[in-house]
């Protein structure tokens, strides 16, 4: 299993012998400015050289912070200096990351691609081919793998405290009843929009790391909110080959929200709620920095393991939360372009998750339950 287990302080690998891997960052809206260009700034081994953006207010906002960067107005800007980089990160709209990853590989350069990689599982697998075939790391953003929740839940498992796992809930809802508008929210097919990609690119890629391969997909998933185009309430219902069920909630009209993580076991269960910390600091513009606490939670959200009663009327006991780690996974990129070693998720990881998105689209359009593999 992939990860760091958390140390509570910001992860960093010792400096290289050379100079640092230079990475250009394509994409300068949410995910590259609240997510990969901090994580990059913040990694020993890692330098933030190029970012492409061709707005005017993006760039004024990136040199506020990162005052040396270089810009571009786009990708190909990149491939025409390709031996000034070491490393290609997009983190621009989910349509764009096929080509671009295509692209960026064709020039050479190893790359990490924000989630979704792709639309479907054969361009995942085709795309992780082709790194295969040059030779490159090609891996793939998925940073919930680090949070704080889903750390402290993959501890309990790896120390049998919940006995035989049976049921697996995650949720990842949301109260937003005006649309924000945008490609996310859009229908479009080719947008690859919606929470079934969006959110649940998170809520399947943990639910298949903890439990492994899917065997069995069932979902349902609506539009909720007038005016809104794509999914914006959608549920998932996994099998795993190992018998676990995963039901997985990804919503934008949840009034109440439910707890983050619900998993009963044949021992125990855990109940977690609340979001891991670390989106809302790098958010508020905080920065993870080597020795310095980061991805801690308050002591009053941490979660509650126990058996025969509902934790909201004091069942069980409180279960120290591990921080969070997102800085684990631009180190362990460091380390594979260094060193040699696996990416932190790789595109065949990407597929797999993408096998059970694409059959939870039919399942829910269709009616029907979808079996992998057969």
């Amino acid at each position: 299993m992939n990860g760091s287990t958390g140390t509570g302080t910001a992860s960093g690998v010792p400096a290289p012998a050379g100079p640092p891997f230079r990475v250009g960052l394509v994409g300068y809206g949410l995910a590259g400015s609240v997510f990969h260009a901090p994580l990059i700034a913040a990694t020993e081994g890692l330098a933030l050289d190029t970012i492409v953006t061709s707005s005017e207010e993006r760039r004024e906002q990136a040199r506020g912070e990162f005052p040396d960067v270089r810009f571009a107005a786009t990708a190909g800007e990149l491939w025409e200096r390709a031996d000034a980089l070491d490393l290609v990160v997009i983190a621009s709209p989910n349509r764009t990351h096929v080509p671009v990853a295509t692209a960026a590989l064709e020039a050479g350069l190893p790359v990490v691609v924000d989630k979704p990689i792709a639309g479907t599982a054969a361009e995942a697998r085709a795309l992780a081919g082709l790194a295969e075939q040059r030779g490159l790391l090609l891996s793939v953003f998925q940073n919930r793998r680090w949070d704080s929740d889903f750390l402290t839940l993959r501890r309990l498992l790896e120390d049998g405290e919940l006995g035989e796992v049976q049921r697996f809930e995650s949720r990842f809802e949301r109260w937003r009843p005006q649309l924000k508008g945008g490609w996310r929210e859009s229908g479009a097919p080719e947008e690859i929009g919606g929470l079934l990609y969006d959110l649940g690119s998170h809520v399947v890629d943990q639910a298949l790391a903890l439990f492994g391969p899917a065997v069995r997909v069932y979902a349902e998933s609506d539009v909720r909110r007038p005016g809104a185009e794509a999914d914006d309430d959608t549920f998932i219902a996994v099998t795993h080959a190992g018998g676990v069920r995963s039901h997985l909630y990804m919503s934008a009209t949840a009034a109440q929200l439910g707890p983050r993580f619900r998993v009963l076991g044949s021992a125990a269960g855990y109940v977690k709620y609340g979001l891991d910390p670390q989106e809302a600091a790098l958010r508020e513009g905080k920065r993870p920095e080597p020795g310095r606490p980061w991805g801690e939670e308050p002591r009053e959200l941490r979660g509650r393991m126990g058996s025969g009663e509902s934790p909201l009327t004091g069942g069980g006991h409180p279960v120290e939360t591990r921080p969070g780690d997102y800085p684990a996974y631009y180190a362990q990129v460091a380390d594979a372009l260094r060193d040699g070693t696996a990416p932190p998720v790789s595109a065949y990881e990407a597929a797999d998750a993408l096998d059970v998105l694409e059959a939870a689209r039919r399942s829910a359009r269709e009616g029907v339950t979808v079996e992998l593999g057969a």
